[in-house]
Parts: structure tokens; sequence; C-alpha cells
């Protein structure tokens, strides 16, 4: 068994504008990364085209429709304050989509025991009815949606430890018992979600924040002593990783102070639980990140993990 990376072309044409945090060299520099000879047994694989079908069984027709009709033919177009599109946006997002969903596929016939989607558009911002944060649609709430429905699997975690609230997920697996969100987060911090009380009606989310400053010891205490253990409790059949890099201690956008070695010990931890609950499913998805050199090499201490432990 192995570890296999989705990504593809598209993702780099995905053009947020001049001096956008959500840059393609982002996705460039993790590429690179994932380029030296340690990686050499690393499948590669380009990410297919989500279907609108697969889009619509999290986000409205009405929604969709909305979003492609704002893509422009040349320039940018604001979604929001801080999510831009342009011209290629449309495919890349239909790139990020597919590659988690194809993701799945993999894990679930035993092509591999786990997968990496370097991504982007992220997804952990986007709610059922509303694009946010940099992200346009789900992905990993669209890769959960299919392996219920492609494979019949009840019970589904998703572990967030981007240094944003992942206020998209939590939003869309609130109110079934079946789903699971954790997330351990910098707060006070965009996008103001994430609080320790919201837990929803079948107390399925677990919310983190630590304070700016917050470093390793914060971090690994709220997964020793809350998240692991509930996600055990929880016995998920498939785990998905909201992989965002940027609590990382030389990230711009927060004030958290993670090293590579704590994205190295999570990624084992996590590893470690698939196999005592899900026969080591385990799909990954690419989110935050803005320091470039520290998200490239955070993403393969990570994907070097995800390797070590297939």
């Amino acid at each position: 068994m192995t570890t296999i990376l989705y990504t593809h072309p598209a993702c780099l044409d995905h053009d947020t504008s001049p001096n956008h945090p959500e840059s393609a060299n982002r996705l460039r520099k993790i590429l690179e990364a994932l380029e030296s000879p340690k990686f050499d047994s690393l499948i590669r694989q380009e990410a297919p085209l989500a279907t609108l079908e697969q889009i619509q069984a999290i986000h409205p027709k009405e929604h969709v429709n909305s979003i492609f009709s704002k893509i422009p033919s040349s320039g940018y177009c604001k979604i929001d304050a801080d999510t831009i599109v342009s011209m290629d946006s449309k495919e890349a997002a239909l790139r990020s989509a597919g590659a988690v969903i194809a993701a799945v596929d993999s894990v679930m016939s035993k092509e591999a025991n786990n997968a990496f989607c370097a991504i982007r558009p992220p997804g952990h911002h986007a709610e059922t009815n509303r694009s946010m944060g940099f992200c346009l649609f789900n992905n990993i709430a669209l890769g959960a949606e299919h392996v219920m429905k492609t494979y019949g699997l009840k019970k589904i975690a998703v572990i967030d430890f981007d240094v944003h609230h992942g206020n998209g997920t939590q939003e869309i697996f609130m109110k079934n018992p079946n789903l699971f969100y954790a997330s351990t987060h910098q707060s006070p911090l965009y996008p103001g979600t994430g609080n320790v009380t919201e837990i929803g009606p079948n107390k399925n989310i677990i919310n983190c924040p630590l304070p700016p400053g917050s470093g390793s010891e914060e971090f690994r205490e709220a997964m020793y002593s809350l998240i692991l253990p509930s996600l055990i409790e929880f016995a998920p059949q498939f785990l998905f990783i909201s992989a965002g890099f940027d609590a990382h201690i030389k990230d711009p956008l927060a004030q958290m102070e993670l090293t590579n070695e704590d994205f190295a010990w999570i990624t084992e931890k996590l590893c470690e639980v698939s196999e005592q609950c899900c026969f080591g499913r385990i799909v990954s998805a690419l989110e935050g990140g803005y320091d470039l050199n520290a998200l490239a090499e955070a993403t393969a201490e990570h994907v070097e993990t995800l390797m070590a432990l297939s």
C-alpha cells in the first residue's frame, strides 16, 4: 500500500490577483518540495473534474450557478472581500473537488491506503450556500458525501488543524450525528466562529480555540486531551484531514507557533487512529498556509508521514 498525490495544473491557473495571499505560488512551492527523491515512491495522479451532480450533493444548484455566473472572461471578480475568481477559477474549483472525490475512490478501492490532495482553491470555509475565505466549494465535505453515497459508509470524521476555523465544514456537518468535525484554530481570528460552545445538537462538533502565541504544548494538549480521545470514541469508518499549515510560527496571517515537527506529529497520531478505527483510510486536502517556505516544508513533513505510515 502507498500514498497517492492528487493535483492538477488547472489549480495553478486559479488567479486570485497580484499580492493575494492565496496565490498559485503556494501550490508551486509544495509541488517543488514533493519532487525531492524521498518522494519517488509517491504515486501521482491528475485530479479529474467533479461533476455538477457531485457538487450539488452539498451546494444547491442556485448557489453553484451563482458562483459560476461570476467567473469573468478576463480580469477578476470578487465573491466577497477576500474571495476572488478569474477566468480559470471554475476548472480549478471542479478539479479541487474532483481530487478529493477521486482520492476517496482510490482509498476505498485499496489502490492506496491514503492520499493527499495538493489543490486550490481551498474549501473549509465554504458553507452550503456561501463561498468565502478564499473557498468556493467545500472539497472535504464533498468527499465525505461521496464516500457515504457511493460506498455506504455512515460514520465520517474530519480533523481540521488549519489556523482558521472551518466554519463551512462545521455548518455542513452540524445536524448529522454520523458526521464528526473537530478543529484546533487560533481565536480570535477570521472567521470568528469555533467557540467551545459550538457542539451542535448531536454533540458531534469539537472546537479547541487557542489564543495567539500558542505553540506545540497547547496544540498537542488540545489533541491529546480532547480531540484524539473523542475521535477514537466516535470510531469513524473514514477520516479526512483539512490540512492547513498556517498555524506555523512563520505564517504571516496568524500568530500561532507550530513547527514542522508538530505537523508530522499530528499526522502520525491521526494515522494511528485511522489504523485502529477505519483500516487506515485517510484523505487529506490542502487548506491554508501562506509563508511559502514554511508551507512547503510542513506539507512535505505531512506527506512523508502519510507515506511512512501507509
